[in-house]
């Protein structure tokens, strides 16, 4: 049976806060999440599959210094990058994940490297990288990486820090790229891709590379890449308990994501948001922050992005 095919990205929860946008900001944002659907469709529209189209989704706000991934990723506390992505198909869960390198490029193509040419599903920085490099993956340097807003982030972040202070900047506790879809054989995937939050602990790992937690992908229920507070999507296996719940409590998809972020996330200080796709193409993209970068299309070929949690969404 062919399905509609669909596909949704975003670039993080913890916007900027609309008395912070400016018309040429919002308008730069839309575009970027446009340019990141138009790569991934320009897969779909052709009969390509899922895990393709998230992934050349994923490189696209990788490449944008706008997003917190790739080359737009938030310094750690010490003034260096280390970053997390993963990916994962629905048909056979077949996964990849890497955490803490800096210099490939694009992260989630090491993470898609991992998972079509390993026996092993998660590698972490040293030999992340050298398997990269042994695949000829393209890498880049630190000044490719540097940008000057995430370096005046850090600085402010440490300011506070120096004074007892912390940031209630959520921009800057938040911060991922991610995209699902489902293509027109009803097989669904998820990629997510992240520098991690502004100053965070060299060594820290966020949600995004955990599968289960900010990623996840079955074609039985749904795939998942989520955004938001790292620690508590990973205490509440959040992108897997979407999927829990349709399984064994035969909720809709709309219906589980919704109470996962609204009441196990939101209640336990995981603020933040998630997009979702089942087999059937039905997208979902609920938050509890005040907004999130997101986008959807589907076969139709109509694009729709969005930033603030009132605008109107799939």
């Amino acid at each position: 049976m062919t399905n509609r095919f669909s596909l949704a990205v975003h670039g993080g929860a913890g916007t900027i806060l609309r008395s912070q946008m400016t018309a040429e900001k919002e308008a730069a944002y839309h575009a970027g999440i446009e340019a990141a659907l138009k790569a991934g469709y320009a897969v779909l529209e052709k009969g390509g599959n899922s895990i393709d189209a998230v992934v050349e989704a994923v490189c696209a706000l990788e490449d944008n210094p706008l997003f917190n991934a790739g080359r737009g990723a938030v310094f750690t506390s010490d003034g260096k990058h280390e970053m997390d992505a993963a990916v994962m198909e629905g048909t056979n869960r077949n996964v990849g994940a890497v955490a803490g390198i800096q210099g490939p490029k694009n992260p989630v193509r090491v993470s898609r490297l991992i998972m079509d040419q390993s026996e092993h599903v998660f590698f972490s920085a040293d030999a992340a990288m050298k398997m990269a490099r042994d695949a000829g993956l393209a890498f880049e340097d630190a000044d490719y990486f540097h940008t000057d807003a995430r370096w005046n982030a850090l600085q402010e972040t440490l300011k506070l820090r120096a004074e007892g202070k912390e940031s209630d900047d959520p921009a800057r506790r938040h911060g991922t790229v991610g995209a699902v879809a489902c293509d027109a054989q009803g097989r669904v995937a998820a990629a997510t891709s992240t520098g991690g939050m502004t100053a965070k602990a060299p060594g820290r790992i966020g949600d995004s590379p955990v599968i289960g937690a900010g990623t996840f992908a079955d074609n039985q229920t749904c795939a998942v890449s989520a955004t938001g507070h790292g620690e508590v999507f990973i205490r509440y296996c959040a992108a897997h308990e979407i999927a829990a719940r349709m399984r064994h409590a035969g909720e809709s998809l709309e219906t589980a994501a919704h109470h996962v972020v609204m009441e196990d996330l939101a209640k336990n200080d995981g603020s933040g948001g998630l997009i979702a796709v089942d087999a059937k193409g039905n997208v979902v993209m609920p938050m509890n922050s005040e907004g999130m970068y997101r986008g959807v299309v589907t076969q139709e070929g109509r694009f729709e992005t969005f930033i603030y949690s009132d605008e109107e969404s799939a």
